[in-house]
């Protein structure tokens, strides 16, 4: 089964940190997965999302970007 969350962040991103933490609690909470992806990997990724990170995913569909409202996330997953 392919994870639920996505966050595509890049290295060196305090704003990435704290939405790894806040989507960390959350997916172990709910016992969801979650995929995290460096868009300094794929051109075409850093050309989508730029400067606009972190970005989460939920089920495929953009939720989320630059700061991640743990109580939103909760209410998404529990769809």
């Amino acid at each position: 089964m392919s994870a639920r969350v996505t966050l595509y962040t890049r290295p060196g991103c305090h704003l990435c940190d704290d939405a790894r933490e806040v989507v960390s609690r959350v997916c172990s909470d709910l016992g969801v997965s979650f995929d995290e992806i460096d868009i300094d990997l794929d051109p075409d990724l850093e050309d989508r999302f730029g400067e606009e990170i972190p970005v989460t995913f939920v089920d495929g569909a953009q939720h989320d970007y630059w700061r991640v409202d743990e109580a939103r996330l909760r209410a998404a997953l529990a769809r």
